[in-house]
């Protein structure tokens, strides 16, 4: 008698689109623990700390969302839920995350990264402590305001996931 599958396929693309969500998402809730240490340890790692930012949401981010929206269709399809709420929520929230992460965050990070550069350089000169330029502390702001909103996105989108897995 033939040994029965310990999962079944539908389980295992289940657990890679909640894996692939922890692995993708999870750093969104490390940024600004990341820019603090940055700003308070030394402003002279402020452009490194840009650098690996949008080279994490190229690299991890996105792939990872892509992940996230090819197992969710699968499961969406195998399950019949296309006409549920929280299948068109996440769909709703893959389009506005990776949106947010092309169009706000990615180019944003870069510029931060070189503004960082050149205020650390105009600064070299000088005794004191590095002052970050308003320009800086701008484009800091978009970023923490668009981080905050991804994460919220992502923090209710798993709400309502969950809420229909519990039903």
């Amino acid at each position: 008698m033939p040994i029965p599958p310990a999962a079944s396929f539908y389980e295992v693309v289940l657990a890679v689109h909640i894996m692939a969500v922890v692995v993708a998402f999870g750093v969104i809730f490390a940024y600004p623990i990341m820019f603090a240490v940055g700003v308070r340890h030394d402003p002279r790692g402020l452009p490194l700390v840009h650098r690996v930012e949008y080279t994490i949401e190229r690299m991890l981010i996105n792939p990872g969302l892509l992940l996230v929206l090819v197992a969710g269709i699968y499961l969406a399809s195998e399950g019949h839920y296309w006409s549920d709420f929280f299948v068109q929520w996440g769909l709703g929230a893959v389009i506005v995350i990776g949106a947010l992460v092309g169009a706000v965050m990615i180019p944003t990070a870069k510029r931060a990264e070189e503004i960082a550069a050149r205020d650390v350089a105009a600064a070299a000169g000088n005794e004191g402590e590095i002052e970050m330029s308003a320009e800086y502390r701008a484009l800091v702001r978009r970023l923490s305001s668009v981080g905050a909103l991804l994460s919220l996105l992502v923090l209710v989108t798993i709400l309502f996931m969950a809420l229909n897995l519990g039903a």
